[in-house]
């Protein structure tokens, strides 16, 4: 192209270099709003099957409509959730690699394991809390306790006397130690590799208490084989009624629901991210899938990225506290 005799380009040269950078610029923009183009995977760092799975599998299938894309859910069980975690924090930040999230991956291994191969504060960006699901206090049929007051008094009378059981690091273990230190009262904890091995074992009389989510408790307490003492949650359950929270039993904002969220690798751009809120809550509010969870006993949050980021950072500062003051440590 040459430049005319005023030493300028042509009129329509020029008009042609504006619009070729109108496009340019307009790219990136029109490729972001067209998100997603291609697959995408949520990556769930546990084994397949159990509550997480109901959860991100329902959210998967209803993105996968609303984008007419496959999302594909990607299990990579192992290391207290680390393993997986650690694939999605390596990925690009795209949007295309998201992780399915629990305060266990996100707030307690944290504070837990010395050294974890990412940050899980700064390589993370919180996209939604999807749901919360509450634990009971159980105690087995044959136990005297009534109440959770009449198990803190015993437990006062007699420290170290009473066991509960757990795997190390999990909800039910932190909650049961958060219990302790709200308490002030000392109990004897048995490891356990996962919750059913506890549950067995709470069931056959072998342990005197444990927290759990609702759903495993719930067919137990139904069936006269455990008795339940408190509910973790803000407001009794409807699926429980007449069991008290823990709230109410004398521990004000005692609040240790388990959750669920979605995380996007950091340096996503904030129009994708907001994208997948956007739709998450779409998803998670559809009246047949909140109907099918909530009857799971599952409480429906589906939160703004913001209101979950301030959740999140509030999760990790509680449990690193409660981590300190229990001097648990985990090599």
């Amino acid at each position: 192209m040459t430049l005319n005799r005023l030493g300028h380009f042509p009129r329509h040269a020029r008009m042609l270099l504006a619009l070729a950078t109108a496009i340019l610029c307009c790219a990136p923009a029109s490729a972001q709003n067209a998100y997603p183009t291609r697959p995408v995977r949520i990556i769930v760092p546990f084994s397949a099957g159990g509550s997480t799975d109901q959860v991100a599998r329902t959210l998967a299938e209803g993105l996968g409509r609303l984008w007419n894309q496959p999302v594909i859910i990607e299990n990579r069980d192992g290391a207290s959730g680390m393993i997986g975690s650690r694939v999605v924090a390596e990925s690009k930040p795209d949007g295309y690699t998201l992780l399915f999230g629990t305060q266990t991956t996100q707030s307690v291994v944290p504070g837990l394991f010395p050294r974890i191969p990412y940050d899980a504060q700064r390589d993370f960006i919180p996209v939604t809390e999807l749901v919360s699901i509450a634990q009971l206090l159980s105690v087995p049929a044959s136990s005297p306790f009534r109440s959770l007051q009449d198990f803190v008094a015993y437990a006062k009378a007699h420290p170290g006397a009473l066991t509960f059981g757990g795997s190390v690091g999990a909800t039910p273990h932190m909650t049961m130690e958060l219990l302790m230190a709200r308490a002030d009262i000392k109990l004897l904890g048995v490891p356990y590799k996962g919750s059913a091995l506890s549950m067995n074992d709470l069931l056959a009389g072998r342990l005197d208490a444990m927290f759990d989510v609702i759903m495993t408790t719930l067919p137990h307490l139904r069936a006269g084989k455990l008795r339940a003492l408190a509910v973790t949650s803000a407001h009794r359950h409807p699926l429980a009624p007449d069991v008290p929270t823990v709230a109410e039993s004398g521990y004000p904002d005692f609040v240790t629901d388990v959750w669920f969220g979605l995380f996007a690798v950091a340096g996503t751009p904030p129009q994708i991210v907001r994208k997948i809120a956007d739709d998450s809550r779409k998803v998670m509010t559809d009246p047949q899938r909140s109907a099918m969870l909530t009857e799971s006993g599952f409480h429906i949050i589906a939160s703004d990225p913001a209101d979950f980021a301030q959740y999140v950072a509030a999760e990790d500062k509680k449990w690193r506290q409660v981590i300190r003051a229990a001097n648990i440590k985990v090599e």
